[in-house]
């Protein structure tokens, strides 16, 4: 005999547009609970089919299912389901025809479901050489495209939440850093968004691609116009650059610190840049490459003003690289005991 919960999972396929709308309602209700998740990830299996096929209807059954399955994603085991069933494929293949409400419900799906490593895989098609970064070309893309300042809504501002997940893994960051697709030098334009959800997936997935700094550094100072303005100014500090100072840089950097600016308030998008910095500087081209812009000199304006003790930390690792890197310059930041 079904269980109510089984009859109600049953009404999710109902030829009746009234009763499948109060059923969905009823899912999507129920996942607003930690016991209504927990009763609804027992019966994964039969509830998951009838739910996303309703992603395709009309707005009034697509949103409560939408944020049911955004809710239920939240659970790895229901999250690894989803997966496996193909969830990724389906969500790509509606996010672009759907509304706005209803894409940023199912870019925040995206972003659950590549938390686990088979969604990773899955959203980077590594199992398809012809297809392999189709999908994150085309978030990358609509992330780039759209922005919070069109209007109220910004269905894609969550695909940097996905860009620093799949970035964490190795495949993801080599297809970032593919100069062919040029989809890092995309991404980093973001950097001085008005969104603080882009300029954070900006932030981490910059760091994350420098982990390769060893083996992709060519590429990464390929697009150095952009990448340095993204990792220096926001541990610049807010003060006006001298004019001595700013003549050692390049006019995107000098532009920037000749007037006062806001400082960026998040101290992990300071801490992800210094750290960005540091991998990028343990290459000697690299750290050549820093000086060549005068980075040393902002490290230290910026580091004056740092309260925040973990970034503060960052700071004194970079300086003491720099220090011990370099006998022929001077030191960047004095550490106090």
């Amino acid at each position: 005999m079904a269980t109510e919960l089984e009859e109600l999972v049953g009404f999710l396929s109902s030829p009746s547009p009234n009763l499948t709308k109060a059923a969905v309602d009823i899912v999507h209700g129920l996942t607003g609970s930690e016991d209504g998740l927990k009763s609804l990830a027992k019966h994964a299996d039969i509830l998951l089919p009838p739910l996303s096929r309703l992603l395709a209807g009309k707005k009034e059954v697509s949103e409560p299912a939408a944020v049911a399955l955004v809710n239920l994603s939240q659970r790895s085991a229901v999250a690894a389901k989803m997966v496996d069933m193909g969830m990724i494929n389906l969500a790509m293949d509606l996010l672009f025809k759907s509304e706005p409400n209803i894409s940023r419900l199912l870019v925040m799906l995206l972003v659950n479901l590549t938390q686990l490593e088979s969604g990773t895989a899955s959203l980077l098609q590594t199992g398809d050489e012809k297809m392999q970064g189709l999908y994150v070309m085309k978030l990358v893309r609509s992330f780039c495209r759209s922005s919070s300042g069109e209007d109220n809504e910004d269905p894609f501002e969550h695909v940097g939440s996905i860009l620093v997940n799949i970035s964490k893994k190795e495949a993801g960051r080599k297809l970032l850093l593919d100069p062919k697709r040029g989809l890092l030098k995309q991404i980093i334009r973001q950097y001085d968004s008005s969104s603080p959800l882009r300029r954070k997936g900006v932030s981490g997935t910059i760091r994350n691609c420098c982990f390769e700094a060893e083996s992709e550094l060519q590429n990464l100072l390929l697009i150095s116009e952009f990448l340095w303005p993204a990792l220096l100014l926001p541990v610049a500090g807010n003060k006006i650059y001298s004019q001595q100072d700013r003549s050692k840089m390049p006019l995107e950097l000098s532009s920037a610190l000749s007037i006062e600016r806001e400082p960026v308030d998040d101290p992990e998008i300071r801490a992800e840049a210094l750290e960005a910095i540091y991998m990028i500087t343990l290459q000697e081209a690299g750290l050549r490459a820093f000086w060549s812009v005068n980075g040393p000199r902002i490290i230290q304006v910026g580091y004056e003003d740092e309260e925040d003790p973990k970034v503060m930390e960052a700071y004194e690792q970079l300086g003491s690289l720099l220090i011990n890197s370099s006998g022929t310059e001077e030191p960047a930041i004095e550490t106090s005991n």
